[in-house]
């Protein structure tokens, strides 16, 4: 009897010491797969905040919420399903689809780039074309910033899944859930504490004294450029992460050269640099992935670009017959 019970505890214990292994191995997973979509988290925590510009103090948390919300809905409920479907039946389209949305990645970066190189720059979303100020619509704003999210949290869900295909399928749904729930608390806690840091400041800069006034007017005034870096880095990040997912995308589908001349630059950076051979190899393969990026995306907007004024073109031919 104390034999068997002897066996079964040991039994029990194997269990629990398999379990706790495969915990460890789904959270080792999530944290790689998260990992891989860092470029892309950059970038939605970089652009999410300017859905709650012009909107009262009070709103911008509530409406953050609402897109969080929309975002896990996306993820858990159309994307999760959708990306184990594929990787369960047609495991081939994953790189092709993950490629598209590299190519997309791109396309986006690099027309930030024109915008700002060019000085294109859109009507303010809070501003009538007269220059007064226009109400905004709450749902109207987070509606866009959920079609917005689907791209990037489509493109950050794919990453995770690419990164973990090997898993069984039951193993791969938990770490993109973990993924999505995590990325998404992630992204939204940091723009709730962006959107609110300039109100801090404020609040701050009332106090009776002088050193956190200071301090409070220091934070407001440095809040436009915390922005702006933001912007930038997420920029940079879509470059870098679009290029990246083409070059090893290409080296799959069987186009080694590419990707062959980008690692055979990064192993030189590396065995050139001694200690820091590394970072150094590090920072020669992510400026490379960009510089692709960047021509990628150059040669997406000229076409997007073209086929804009072919149809503008089309359109005013129709109208004057």
């Amino acid at each position: 009897m104390s034999g068997g019970l002897a066996a079964l505890l040991d039994d029990v214990a194997t269990l629990a010491r398999a379990a706790a292994a495969s915990v460890d191995d789904v959270g080792m997973a999530a944290g790689r797969a998260s990992t891989k979509a860092a470029g892309v988290v950059v970038d939605d925590t970089a652009v999410t905040p300017q859905y709650v510009q012009g909107l009262a103090a009070e709103r911008e948390l509530p409406i953050i919420r609402r897109i969080a919300v929309g975002s896990l809905r996306n993820k858990l409920l159309i994307i999760l399903p959708a990306a184990l479907l594929l990787s369960q039946f047609l495991p081939w389209l994953l790189t092709p689809i993950l490629m598209l949305g590299g190519a997309y990645l791109c396309y986006e970066g690099a027309h930030k780039v024109w915008e700002k190189l060019g000085g294109h720059h859109g009507e303010h979303p809070d501003e009538h074309a007269s220059g007064e100020p226009a109400l905004i619509d709450e749902d109207v704003v987070v509606r866009g910033a959920v079609r917005t999210d689907f791209i990037l949290s489509a493109e950050i869900m794919v990453i995770a899944l690419n990164d973990v295909a090997d898993q069984p399928l039951v193993s791969r749904a938990i770490i993109l859930a973990i993924v999505g729930v995590g990325i998404t608390a992630l992204v939204y806690g940091v723009v709730g504490l962006i959107v609110k840091m300039d109100d801090v400041g404020l609040s701050l800069a009332q106090r009776s004294s002088p050193g956190v006034a200071r301090a409070g007017r220091a934070l407001v005034q440095a809040m436009p450029r915390l922005l702006a870096v933001i912007a930038v880095i997420g920029t940079a990040a879509m470059l870098w992460v679009g290029g990246h997912i083409l070059l090893v995308g290409a080296d799959e589908l069987g186009w080694h050269a590419p990707y062959g001349l980008v690692h055979h630059l990064e192993e030189a950076a590396h065995s050139a640099a001694g200690a820091l051979g590394g970072l150094v190899g590090w920072l020669v393969e992510t400026l490379a992935s960009a510089v692709v990026g960047i021509a990628v995306g150059a040669v997406v907007v000229l076409l997007m670009t073209l086929v804009a004024r072919a149809r503008k073109g089309s359109s005013a031919s129709t109208s004057a017959h």
